[in-house]
């Protein structure tokens, strides 16, 4: 079905209708480079949509937001009651038209069915599709049902989209139980059904509100932590109306303590609970009744360091608990771990070769910075490797990889002792349980390591006991599970310095053959495109030869992510309009480079502004083929190569 939009619309409530939105958005912006993003009618309560804040944000950065949606409610409620209805359709199909001329490909995502619309019958947003004249995706929530039940409404939901007049492109079954999702994964659906069908089970975070949801819903004061830490999941909610000693008997993993907030021996025994590994961890505490702590109770709270925060209501607890639990759970825009969740959960039980066929869509050449992203992501899925994180003590490195896991695309290694790291996840509400955590200092392969080490390096005059020593660091205990196969890689750099981290390569992998400096590239990700920046962070006043090495290397790099290297050899010059030594050095680099490699597009010497601007191209190099179009850059030195990428 070849097609250059969609509407997407959930037949009932509650059926993850953003879920199916994002995950297609994901699997688009991967292959189209002009994205738009569009709702028919909006709420129009809220200052602004939340879905169009998430998917624009994320997806279409440069739409601008009133651009997104055709109506709110009201405006549509008025046009009925004054019988001028198809005025609202016309307005719709002239915004949609005009957006079509602007995108290679608009998704448009149907209206809530939460009842702000009652003038309206149930099929709006089949009206709306067919008056648009999209492709129909239906989403059907799974809740409660099984395989047998599920059948009869994938029945139901085709004889409807088809009695409506709108075409059918797939149906989307969201949050059905294990049980289920197991049962009708074994009929193949999306291969022995015309249109397809396609199966989400029920994800517990994802339909749990968060810290950040409570304190947005409820208005609370935050007495203590961070709004970084406002992204845990809400499990359940405890309310803590006896003694201690017996609440600690009740207290779960997740919990939302809800208590009054003169209770400091609740609120003492709940934070208490946080470090001790005999307890599970809550997720926050809500104190109510307007009671806050006193100088003195805050004083000490504060010297614990308490890990999860601690909000404040001026309502009772039976009201603040009633107002909690009609709070509506959202994927918000700034909830990376839900989003990250809710990706991992589409891309694992999609399947995304069907999509694509289905689709069939004109592929762009072009790589935006959104669709590089996406490609990494695909590329990892597909190739799952076994990652090293020598850094877990940093509060970035765990939560990266707490995405990462989420998403479903590597597996990871932790350095570092288990239980600081256990207790550090802990503390920040994350999920790591499928990382393998290793402490060097313990590791069955210690022994192994430092005599390989020391192997390697005794003709340097290292000694089996300082390989022993060398062992014990991160740094270089990863960097020989990488040489030893043990695993594939290794990402570091957040806390060491570029010396730590390239030190132990050089010592025990070495370079590859045929290269004999080492260098680094930025992957540059520009507004429309990603550019290779090389060399600014390791040598600082390369020579000719080395030079073209660098340039050489970095033009590798940028063929392995999927960038077609057209290289500028950056000078102050540009052809032969300059004179000097450092001119005269990139001259030499660039004849070396293109005789070793004359499979490169080199261009050299060459200034910024000619090699990235075709206006200025035209003037200076008119008949180059980089000129104007270049995508790995290569600077001269390191002086000039760290300025230029942290002014950019």
């Amino acid at each position: 079905m070849k097609t250059n939009s969609l509407y997407i619309a959930s037949m009932e409530p509650d059926a993850g209708k953003l879920l199916v939105t994002m995950g297609m958005m994901e699997v688009l912006s991967r292959h189209i480079e002009r994205l738009g993003f569009f709702r028919p009618v909006i709420d129009g309560k809220q200052e602004t949509d939340n879905d169009i804040n998430l998917i624009r944000g994320k997806y279409c950065p440069d739409m601008r937001y009133n651009d997104c949606y055709g109506f709110k409610a009201d405006e549509v409620k008025t046009l009925v009651s004054e019988g001028r209805i198809k005025n609202f359709y016309k307005e719709l199909v002239s915004k949609l038209s005009s957006l079509q001329q602007k995108f290679d490909f608009v998704l448009c995502e149907g209206l809530n069915n939460s009842g702000f619309l009652s003038s309206f019958d149930n099929d709006i947003n089949l009206e709306l599709a067919k008056h648009l004249g999209f492709p129909f995706v239906g989403v059907i929530s799974g809740v409660g049902l099984d395989a047998r039940d599920i059948h009869e409404e994938i029945k139901i939901t085709k004889d409807t989209i088809k009695d409506a007049g709108c075409a059918h492109f797939a149906t989307f079954v969201n949050r059905l139980s294990r049980g289920a999702h197991n049962s009708l994964e074994l009929d193949d659906l999306h291969l022995t059904m015309t249109p397809p069908v396609f199966l989400l089970h029920e994800e517990e975070e994802l339909g749990k509100p968060t810290l950040a949801d409570m304190q947005k819903g409820l208005n609370s004061a935050i007495i203590l932590g961070s709004k970084k830490d406002l992204y845990r999941p809400v499990k359940q909610f405890k309310i803590a109306t006896m003694t201690v000693e017996h609440f600690l008997d009740y207290v779960q993993d997740g919990d939302l303590i809800i208590v009054g907030g003169d209770r400091a021996d609740i609120l003492l025994a709940s934070v208490s609970t946080l470090s001790s590994p005999n307890y599970p961890n809550i997720s926050g505490i809500l104190l109510t009744g307007g009671f806050t702590p006193k100088k003195n109770m805050l004083r000490l709270l504060e010297g614990m360091e308490v890990p999860v925060p601690i909000l404040s209501v001026p309502q009772g607890t039976y009201v603040a608990t009633k107002r909690a639990e009609a709070i509506p759970v959202e994927i918000t825009p700034d909830n990376k771990r839900k989003i990250a969740r809710g990706l991992g959960l589409f891309e694992t039980h999609i399947d995304i070769a069907t999509l694509i066929k289905r689709l069939d869509i004109s592929v762009s050449t072009s790589i935006t910075p959104i669709m590089f992203e996406h490609s990494l992501f695909a590329r990892a899925k597909t190739q799952r490797m076994n990652i090293i994180l020598p850094e877990a003590s940093d509060e970035r490195i765990l939560r990266a990889a707490d995405i990462l896991l989420s998403r479903n695309v590597v597996e990871l290694t932790l350095l570092g002792n288990p239980t600081e790291i256990y207790l550090s996840c802990a503390a920040l509400g994350l999920n790591l349980k499928r990382a393998t955590i290793i402490d060097p200092s313990s590791s069955e392969h210690l022994e192994d390591y430092t005599t390989t080490l020391f192997e390697l390096r005794k003709h340097k005059g290292l000694t089996l006991e300082a390989a022993a020593d060398a062992m014990l660091d991160v740094s270089y205990f990863a960097t020989m599970m990488v040489h030893k196969g043990h695993a594939d890689g290794m990402v570091s750099g957040a806390i060491h310095t570029t010396g730590d981290t390239i030190r132990p390569a050089l010592q025990i992998i070495k370079t590859s053959p045929g290269i004999s400096v080492v260098s680094s590239v930025f992957l540059m990700c520009m507004d429309t495109k990603v550019l290779v920046y090389g060399d600014c962070a390791v040598n600082p006043d390369p020579n000719a030869e080395q030079l073209a090495e660098i340039c050489i290397s970095s033009s590798d790099t940028a063929k392995m992510f999927g960038i077609e290297p057209r290289i500028a050899m950056l000078s102050y010059s540009t052809g032969g309009s300059g004179k000097g030594k450092d001119v005269d050095k990139v001259r030499a680099a660039t004849k070396i480079a293109q005789e070793k490699r004359p499979d490169l597009l080199i261009e050299g010497p060459i200034q910024y502004d000619a090699a990235i601007s075709p206006d200025v191209a035209k003037t200076k190099l008119p008949d180059s083929s980089v000129a104007g179009k270049a995508t790995v850059f290569i600077f001269p030195d390191l002086n000039t190569g760290n300025n230029t990428y942290k002014a950019v």
